[in-house]
């Protein structure tokens, strides 16, 4: 059993779109009075204020005549926001994410989340706290059988869609599978498999490029503050969420269909955004959404029991010859055929696919880490790379007096040298 989330259109009325709007302004409202309260507590007084102290504030605010309308939404999504408030200072105290910030009117995300004193469930109609008529939502997927939502959310996108998110605990059927698989994320190539098939890429961005140009211009033009300027900016957000889905709905596909065919997946440990900088490929790498792709694989294979190994970032794939084991010199972009001194041809992502799978099979074998170490990455140089290097490691194999066509069991620094099968 695992917790699932399920993600439907509806379309309020005009009574209900105008509360969700007002839970959306009091939610955001609160949340930036009490990241306030907590940010002058510790500049001032260096004190540490919890999510009770937060919702005593609360509460105070609440009785006040400058705040008094925060009573008329519900209560639940305001004391929600304060507890989402505590686990961003959480992560934050743990290093895993930077100090929290204000959330914006123009560009935070609108949404508001109920849980179950807030809302009804009943005969398959939910019906919000406060409201009497229950949501429009259009069912485009059934429900699990007997699931009843623990946490609703209800959300706003940038184009003025209304959605509604429901928690529910789900049941994953195992599906037995015995693959693996190593992936070599690319842009010609969305993903390059082990096995030599290459997935090509869509580029969404791309197919809605002009559209979405013609709209920015029209926009560009409108007066701001105008009406005029607010339906332009309407039209320009509907081309992002048409592309948005359509690049989604792919990587899904794609993702479950790995998850579903292979017990082990091996894939690059990528940094999308150091490749951002790059003024040239930015747009190409921001269309592609690795890093989702990423998330994907690292939920879908936790739900189906599978393996998901990410090989560092530094480990040069693409300049390893996967037939002996050599190190080329240099290996620029615009190179995607070489031959190595051992007389093979190689396809540049083909070859860093299969190389990825060595490395990530190597990793299982000696017991390195699933994911890349602080200090490995700091020190550019992968887990398996610690080891000291032999003094044949860059000689072909062929002048070694080795097979050229075995599997290269030791280049990827296992000390038993033996890869599982």
């Amino acid at each position: 059993m695992v917790k699932r989330a399920f993600k439907y259109r509806f379309y309020p009325s005009p009574e209900q779109a105008a509360e969700l709007a007002r839970t959306f302004g009091c939610v955001r409202l609160v949340y930036n009075m009490a990241l306030q309260a907590r940010t002058e507590a510790w500049t001032l007084r260096q004190e540490r204020v919890n999510y009770n102290a937060t919702s005593a504030m609360l509460t105070a605010w609440k009785k006040t005549e400058e705040l008094a309308f925060l009573n008329e939404v519900s209560s639940v999504p305001l004391q929600q926001a304060l507890r989402h408030l505590q686990v961003a200072f959480t992560n934050f105290f743990a290093k895993r994410a930077r100090y929290p910030t204000f959330k914006s009117r123009k560009r935070s995300r609108r949404s508001a989340e109920y849980t179950t004193s807030a809302f009804r469930w009943r005969d398959g109609r939910l019906t919000l706290a406060k409201r009497d008529a229950p949501l429009g939502i259009v069912w485009s997927r059934p429900l699990p059988e007997g699931a009843s939502p623990s946490t609703v959310t209800v959300s706003q996108d940038s184009a003025g869609r209304w959605f509604v998110s429901l928690l529910c605990e789900d049941r994953v059927e195992p599906v037995p599978a015995t693959g693996v698989v190593g992936v070599d994320a690319g842009l010609d190539s969305l993903l390059t498999l082990s096995t030599g098939e290459k997935i090509t890429n869509p580029k969404h961005e791309r197919r809605d490029r002009a559209a979405l140009a013609r709209a920015q211009r029209n926009l560009a033009r409108k007066e701001k503050g105008s009406a005029n300027r607010a339906k332009a900016r309407l039209k320009v957000a509907r081309v992002h969420a048409r592309i948005t889905d359509r690049r989604r709905d792919h990587l899904h596909k794609l993702s479950t269909r790995l998850v579903r065919e292979n017990q082990t997946i091996v894939i690059e440990d990528l940094t999308a955004r150091n490749m951002l900088r790059n003024h040239n490929l930015a747009r190409a790498v921001s269309d592609a959404a690795w890093r989702q792709f990423r998330t994907m694989l690292e939920y879908k294979t936790e739900w189906h029991g599978r393996t998901l190994v990410v090989v560092d970032r530094w480990f040069p794939s693409s300049k390893l010859c996967s037939a002996c084991g050599a190190l080329a010199a240099r290996m620029p972009l615009h190179v995607r055929s070489w031959t190595c001194r051992c007389r093979q041809t190689h396809d540049r992502d083909v070859n860093a696919a299969r190389n990825i799978l060595a490395e990530g099979l190597s990793v299982i074998a000696c017991g390195g880490g699933v994911r890349p170490q602080r200090e490995s990455s700091r020190t550019r140089r992968s887990p398996m790379k610690q080891e000291p290097q032999r003094a044949t490691a860059g000689i072909p194999a062929f002048r070694r007096g080795e097979d050229v066509n075995g599997p290269p069991s030791r280049r990827a620094g296992c000390p038993g040298g033996v890869l599982p099968a």
